[in-house]
């Protein structure tokens, strides 16, 4: 079966043709004719395995064959199609596609996500935009301030929709759903079908076709997975060991927590492996940065938190290791299933003490199988230690819990607020500042912040309750994070700020992570 006979057009058959793309997968050859057809969708396949191709292509489809829009009583040109992703990383990849497989037509696409400066996005959104590709906070954002108008949209997407759930948007995209106009197609994406997700279809699509094409929350086939069981304490001298002595180049290490992430990472660098860590509290420039370097190869480990384990679309990543494991199963399926993927074979380790064991039995559990075990000489475990139970959810407040990465660790990952006279705590990178989750400033000591004065943000950046415990980025790194080119604004013409898909200028800034043989 080709791309042509699944009835799109020339011009996205040759867009496809020119990426290197030969045959549809299985989940396309499926939901493509199903989108082309007009009715709503609900589609689960593995991660991997060209999700973002089976509603991309037959969206561009639609709005490029479709009837031409016609400006609005304010003489602006409607958004027509609106894709809601749970991470910024994901959306900035999703409108990447759309770009790519666009390029041969005439719409416009445009990225919006937190963690930025708003300015840009703002600016970019009085132009013309075909396609919006967003996160449901930094969206909601721009509805309050009125700088974005939903009431046109013909398409809703919602991508990765049982981790947007998993993240607590299940209001925002509620919020969301209600400025949308009631006649629209709705298309629901996920790599896992639980039910959840078909509670959420039931109230959201309207007889829509179902299509499964992989058993539930299955991991990929090609992943060569295995356990080593090995003392707390000693797992970051294994993971060293195993770096070095296999000799490998690009490596995805997944941590509990973010200071777990940042103090593995200052380990690695020491034992002289080049890492660096992406996760929430990091501005959106240091993401975008440590993102790049990983892909180009010029950075060995990356360490990341679950943020990172859907949405990233890293070519033929070779290994990943689950430094600690989930205390969520699925998430385990979601972490190594960024290798192995479109056909080719990955490796996924999981370093587990016995405070995990719980932990890999719920994980077998979910997969129905044993994984199997390897033993490392040196790296034997103490079968004399007892397990300690790990604090997880609101219960676990103010307790703390020894990571084995040489400081106890406070659960929801930052420290518990100093009182007075104690010292400041370190930021989201490391560097010292008061404690009120922002620069000091006259007349705001951090007493007086402590006092809830302070609106920490969401996942995706945007603002959130005073009591939120998410420890998020200062206004001075989200200023400097506004100035990388990493998906806040689309790839701008001159003239109206636009992502214009067929334009040159439009497709700098991530040609380099899109090669030949491979779907997302």
């Amino acid at each position: 079966m080709s791309f042509a006979s699944l009835g799109l057009a020339e011009p996205l058959v040759r867009a496809v043709t020119e990426l290197g793309y030969t045959q549809p997968t299985p989940i396309q050859q499926q939901a493509i004719p199903a989108v082309l057809a007009g009715g709503d969708l609900l589609a689960g396949a593995q991660t991997g395995t060209g999700k973002t191709a089976g509603f991309v292509l037959p969206l561009l489809h639609r709005l490029s064959t479709g009837p031409a829009p016609a400006r609005n009583a304010a003489g602006r040109w409607p958004i027509r199609a609106l894709i809601l992703t749970p991470t910024r990383e994901l959306a900035a990849q999703v409108e990447e596609s759309v770009r790519d497989y666009g390029k041969h037509l005439k719409l416009t696409s445009l990225t919006v996500f937190g963690g930025v400066n708003i300015n840009p996005q703002i600016s970019a959104l009085k132009g013309r935009i075909d396609i919006l590709v967003a996160t449901p906070g930094r969206l909601l954002d721009h509805v309050q301030q009125r700088t974005v108008d939903l009431s046109g949209i013909e398409t809703l997407v919602l991508d990765e929709a049982d981790r947007m759930l998993d993240m607590g948007f299940i209001r925002d995209i509620r919020k969301v759903l209600a400025l949308l106009p009631k006649r629209r197609q709705n298309l629901l994406f996920s790599a896992t079908f639980s039910d959840e997700i078909k509670a959420l279809a039931h109230d959201l699509l309207d007889k829509p076709a179902t299509i499964e094409v992989a058993r539930r929350n299955a991991p990929a086939e090609l992943v060569d997975q295995s356990v080593i069981q090995v003392d707390k304490p000693r797992k970051r001298e294994l993971l060293s060991k195993l770096v070095r002595e296999n000799d490998w180049h690009q490596v995805l290490v997944f941590t509990r927590t973010k200071h777990g992430a940042n103090r593995l990472t200052e380990q690695l660098n020491r034992d002289a492996i080049s890492a660096l860590a992406i996760h929430g509290n990091k501005s959106q420039g240091a993401r975008t940065r440590a993102l790049s370097e990983f892909k180009d190869g010029s950075l060995r480990v990356l360490v990341a938190t679950d943020i990172a384990a859907r949405g990233l679309d890293i070519e033929e990543l070779p290994h990943v290791v689950n430094f600690e494991l989930p205390n969520v199963p699925e998430d385990y399926v979601h972490r190594i299933g960024r290798t192995g993927r479109a056909g080719m074979s990955g490796e996924a380790i999981s370093l587990v003490c016995v405070d995990e064991l719980k932990f890999l039995a719920d994980i077998e559990k979910l997969m129905k199988r044993q994984l199997p075990r390897r033993k490392i000489d040196g790296f034997e475990p103490d079968l004399s230690i007892r397990p300690v139970p790990i604090p997880m959810g609101r219960t676990a407040r103010g307790q703390q819990y020894d990571d084995g990465l040489g400081e106890a660790l406070t659960p929801k990952d930052q420290p518990r607020r100093p009182g007075r006279g104690q010292p400041a705590r370190s930021g989201a990178n490391g560097h010292a500042r008061p404690a009120g989750n922002g620069p000091a400033r006259a007349g705001n000591s951090p007493q007086q912040r402590a006092g809830g004065q302070h609106k920490p943000r969401t996942a995706d950046g945007r603002q959130g309750q005073p009591n939120s415990s998410r420890a998020q980025p200062s206004e001075q790194q989200m200023r400097s994070g506004g100035n990388s080119q990493s998906g806040q604004t689309p790839r701008t013409t001159p003239a109206t700020g636009t992502s214009n898909t067929g334009s040159p200028q439009s497709r700098a800034g991530f040609r380099g992570t899109t090669r030949p043989g491979r779907f997302r």
